[in-house]
């Protein structure tokens, strides 16, 4: 009997792990998850870029903060720090995953997310946007190119503008 029961108790908890791994909304975002760093460039000029992606409260978020470092160059004669900081969180009502980021330039965008059909790239679109003219949109993508590398795009339109790319960050998986 000892020996059935046993048996049953480890048959229900790999059911059980396994029923929590097929539900991990996480699972698409996953691959950011560590430390990347790699090159950036775009209207700012080149840069230097860290980013951290980590689950935090009990896997309820992920965190993310980035840093690029601007030397100043011929597009940026000053040379700048960016900083930003981000949660993404998961709507179970849209069953979407939300990011709320926050820059050091003092904009606050509210995103929503897409899953490309490969489940290769994430599409982040501005709902919202504090702190700039009514009417801004930004877009994030963040491409899986594979087990240790990505890149990420940000995408900006000021009111009546179309989107256009303002960086492209190439990160490896420290």
């Amino acid at each position: 009997m000892k020996a059935k029961l046993t048996c049953f108790m480890i048959i229900a908890v790999f059911t059980v792990s396994g029923l929590a791994a097929q539900n991990d909304v996480w699972k698409s975002l996953r691959f950011i998850e560590g430390v990347w760093e790699g090159k950036g460039e775009g209207a700012n000029g080149n840069s230097t870029v860290v980013q951290e992606y980590k689950f935090v409260l009990n896997e309820t978020f992920l965190r993310t903060k980035t840093r690029a470092e601007f030397k100043p160059q011929e597009k940026n004669p000053k040379g700048e720090i960016h900083e930003d900081i981000g949660f993404f969180s998961y709507d179970k009502s849209r069953k979407a995953f939300i990011l709320r980021a926050f820059y050091v330039e003092g904009f606050v965008n509210r995103y929503v997310g897409k899953i490309s059909d490969d489940g290769k790239t994430l599409t982040f679109d501005s709902e919202s946007s504090e702190n700039a003219p009514a009417g801004t949109r930004a877009r994030l993508e963040y491409i899986n190119k594979g087990p240790n590398e990505m890149e990420e795009r940000f995408y900006l339109a000021w009111p009546g503008q179309e989107l256009s790319c303002m960086t492209i960050n190439r990160l490896k998986k420290k």
